[in-house]
């Protein structure tokens, strides 16, 4: 198997294990003592889930024998529009620990700058792989999702329950 053939086989399966870590969907357990949630945790969630769909459809494609570039600019302009919604769907009172059903963790409001920090590096790569997705080259796409998908991990390593 040539290099290329070879690079070109592997490359769609090392993209996806990138992307799978973005994908997950949001868990917890519902504490009875918080009363009703707050739309804004259901947004939130609802935003997250929309990241992790949108990187399923990226994953698709760069698996697919002739990926739809057209959908991977979409994907990506979704992602980082949803990125840039981020910081706004926390506000104070709204942690798991407030007994609400969210893997928010305490963290995100006792190290604040920290959270930003997290948050603008995911809406710089986002709009890197926006970039890359609008140049209609899946192999870029394909290449950078490993930096993508780590300011996913940076944010739930310090500011996500990892419940698993």
């Amino acid at each position: 198997m040539s290099t290329s053939r070879f690079a070109k086989f592997l490359a769609p399966a090392f993209a996806a294990s990138f992307l799978a870590a973005c994908a997950g969907e949001p868990q917890g357990e519902t504490q009875a003592a918080a009363g009703p949630e707050p739309a804004v945790i259901d947004e939130r969630q609802d935003n997250f889930e929309a990241i992790g769909d949108s990187f399923k459809a990226i994953r698709t494609q760069l698996e697919s024998g002739s990926p739809d570039t057209a959908i991977i600019l979409a994907s990506a302009s979704d992602i980082n529009t949803a990125a840039q919604k981020v910081e706004g769907h926390f506000p104070e009172g709204t942690s798991l620990e407030d007994g609400y059903d969210t893997e928010a963790l305490p963290a995100i409001w006792a190290k604040p700058d920290e959270f930003a920090e997290a948050h603008q590096m995911l809406v710089d790569r986002s709009a890197e792989m926006v970039k890359l997705a609008e140049a209609g080259d899946p192999a870029a796409v394909g290449a950078y999702v490993k930096e993508l998908g780590g300011a996913c991990k940076n944010c739930h390593d310090s500011f996500r329950l990892d419940d698993d």
